[in-house]
């Protein structure tokens, strides 16, 4: 089976001006892009560039640096996801991710709510996430809630298992709410990739791809991605596979890598 790809365009193609990035993205063979934040981006010119580019756009962080599981940011998270649905609509982006704790410049947890209980965190979270999804059902924009690896990247974050996201989106059952599955940081947190997979992969909205260590391209590190994608296969998914990784080298050669993939 042949996934359907998408490049996240804020780590790949930085040797080019971000608008020139959805050409290049398409004129190597990716259907979609994605990129980290809207609220610094001319929506507008992001909209023209993709179509006369010709991709989609997969989607982008819906919740900046709010927070699910803090209670006392519930009404403010809400009232941000609403904007950040409505950018989505402008530009014809099909989804949002969507996290636990809010994140700061390059990705920092700003706030690992040491002070509040684990019982507190997730029942905050269950909350809002339910009224999330009746938000994303009412305006036909998928949110993919992600883990996050805490060994490297975000030290402090309170989601970091795929099962603990899937039991969530489980429970609250909308088909408007699924996991991101980021390859990467769950082999840094828990491994057990393809048990993972086969286990929770019918809660998948989305697939994010880089080899760990290093968050390269595929082939950098010790993932063996070609079992991975044979696993996704196995399973079912149908999704997009979105390579968010900051190439070793060039967007040239991390290409390369993903065209042998």
């Amino acid at each position: 089976m042949k996934f359907q790809k998408s490049a996240c365009i804020e780590p790949m193609y930085a040797e080019l001006p971000f608008l020139d990035r959805f050409q290049a993205a398409k004129d190597d063979g990716f259907d979609f892009v994605e990129f980290w934040s809207w609220t610094d981006k001319d929506l507008g010119a992001v909209r023209d560039a993709a179509e006369r580019a010709g991709i989609g756009i997969a989607g982008f962080n819906g919740d900046a640096e709010l927070s699910l599981i803090d209670p006392a940011q519930r009404a403010d998270y809400l009232a941000f996801l609403e904007q950040s649905i409505a950018a989505a609509r402008q530009v014809g982006a099909r989804s949002l991710t969507i996290h636990s704790n809010g994140l700061g410049e390059g990705g920092r947890v700003l706030n690992a709510y040491e002070d509040l209980s684990d019982t507190v965190k997730l029942c905050a979270m269950y909350g809002t996430l339910q009224a999330c999804a009746a938000l994303a059902e009412k305006n036909g924009i998928l949110l993919n809630l992600e883990p996050l690896n805490i060994t490297t990247d975000h030290p402090g974050n309170f989601l970091r298992t795929a099962r603990m996201a899937a039991e969530l989106t489980r429970l609250i059952g909308s088909p408007m709410l699924k996991v991101l599955y980021d390859v990467y940081h769950m082999q840094l947190n828990e491994g057990s990739l393809c048990d993972n997979i086969r286990a929770y992969g019918n809660q998948f909205g989305h697939i994010h791809i880089a080899d760990a260590p290093g968050r390269h391209e595929p082939g950098t590190g010790e993932i063996c991605y070609p079992r991975v994608l044979a696993c996704l296969e196995e399973i079912g998914y149908t999704g997009l596979v979105g390579f968010e990784l900051i190439p070793k080298t060039t967007t040239a050669e991390a290409v390369k890598a993903i065209l042998r993939l």
